[in-house]
């Protein structure tokens, strides 16, 4: 069977439910979204073909084949060229890789006289965080994170007066896993530069939700992470802006026009092709089908809970937030243990599922946008997908009154 023959043979509409959910409902597209049926078809065939893509002979070149579609169908997703896409595994690598490069490279222009400066914000992936915090602690470089709203939002003002003349990189995420605000990244990558600084934005969360282009954004470096819009973990990418340079973070062989080195996945990398290649296509249905769910469930738990019990985490103003995210809290419950106990029933996350440090079990975005503790313990992250329905929406929201009028009883 040939990959085209199998994309053929597999289709899945948006909306339409898939049968390994269906007696647990996923809300959890924030954290990873199932493989979908025409990015597993795509894959299958590519198993048989184990040629290394760096072979000229006959079963290299049809899997060069392969990478040079998924490298052209990920750039056309995000408005880039393929010649400036690099593939990596995760997006941690490509994360660490656009903060440890940008500031290596700085190193080596500036002599070592110069200590880069890097601004990012206090609600970012513990990607950027803690590779800024190791870097630091190797006198590499210095950081500033900025603080947030209430609303998850950063504002353009504090960021500018972070900047240093030393500052050689702004990273900013396009949205927020937790509470789904949208950052303004096309003006944070103006500020940067303007103060001759790079511009990275972490894409992992928007892509597969909203437009995200590189042109538009005006960035120089963008992570995206393909099990976050339907395709398999273990790949992702790193868009480097023609001209940029970038250090690199893996040597040895000269994958990747020499910046990062290993063979390639050529089963992964059909994967996420196919899954840009959807992402592409369908992103005005898969948005508006989102929306339509997202506001649905809110509605139905406002509804449903008393007057002040319940609160909306992030912005207030749809515009500025990803259509599929709803953070909620709800005094009186402990999100993590409502998920303990309907883990049969109900897969999604607690604002409470912090990474470390956290007072109270209160993750550190919800600490930063000054939630009241008492909310924050009780925020659910529900979030919804290209397969989520109507029908799991309706029982979600059954699941969780129900519940919460079982503690209060």
């Amino acid at each position: 069977m040939t990959s085209s023959t199998a994309a053929a043979t597999a289709t899945s509409a948006v909306g339409e439910p898939l049968p390994h959910t269906q007696s647990c409902i996923y809300l959890d597209y924030n954290a990873t979204t199932p493989v979908f049926p025409e990015v597993a078809d795509e894959m299958l065939p590519m198993l048989q073909k184990f040629g290394n893509p760096s072979s000229s002979h006959a079963f290299g070149r049809p899997c060069k084949d392969v990478v040079d579609v998924a490298r052209a169908r990920v750039a056309a997703m995000v408005g880039a060229s393929p010649a400036e896409i690099c593939f990596t595994s995760c997006g941690s690598e490509s994360d660490t890789w656009a903060v440890w490069g940008t500031v290596m490279s700085a190193r080596q222009r500036h002599g070592p006289g110069i200590t880069p400066h890097v601004v990012s914000s206090c609600i970012e992936h513990p990607a950027i965080i803690e590779c800024l915090s190791m870097l630091a602690k190797q006198s590499l470089l210095t950081f500033t994170l900025v603080p947030v709203s209430a609303e998850g939002l950063v504002s353009i003002d504090d960021v500018a007066r972070a900047m240093q003349p030393e500052t050689v990189l702004l990273t900013f995420m396009h949205s927020n896993n937790e509470v789904g605000s949208l950052l303004s990244v096309a003006e944070l990558a103006r500020l940067a530069h303007q103060h001759g600084a790079l511009m990275h934005c972490d894409a992992a969360q928007s892509l597969g939700k909203v437009a995200v282009d590189v042109e538009a954004l005006g960035v120089d470096l963008l992570t995206i992470v393909g099990h976050k819009f339907g395709g398999p973990k273990g790949v992702a990418a790193l868009y480097v802006r023609q001209g940029v340079q970038l250090e690199r973070l893996l040597c040895g062989g000269g994958q990747e026009s020499g910046r990062r080195a290993g063979t390639e996945s050529v089963v992964l990398l059909a994967g996420l092709g196919k899954a840009a290649e959807l992402v592409t296509r369908e992103l005005p249905a898969t948005a508006a089908h989102m929306v339509a769910l997202r506001d649905s469930l809110q509605q139905q738990l406002l509804a449903g809970l008393p007057p002040g019990v319940a609160q909306v985490n992030g912005p207030a103003d749809d515009a500025m937030r990803l259509p599929n995210t709803l953070s909620i809290g709800i005094k009186g419950i402990s999100a993590a243990a409502l998920l303990a106990e309907l883990s049969e029933q109900l897969a999604a996350s607690a604002g409470a599922a912090c990474h470390s440090s956290c007072d109270h079990g209160v993750s550190g975005v919800l600490q930063a946008m000054a939630v009241p503790t008492e909310h924050a313990v009780g925020t659910l992250r529900l979030s919804v997908g290209r397969h989520t329905t109507q029908r799991d929406v309706d029982r979600a929201s059954t699941l969780i009154l129900d519940y919460v009028a079982r503690q209060a009883a």
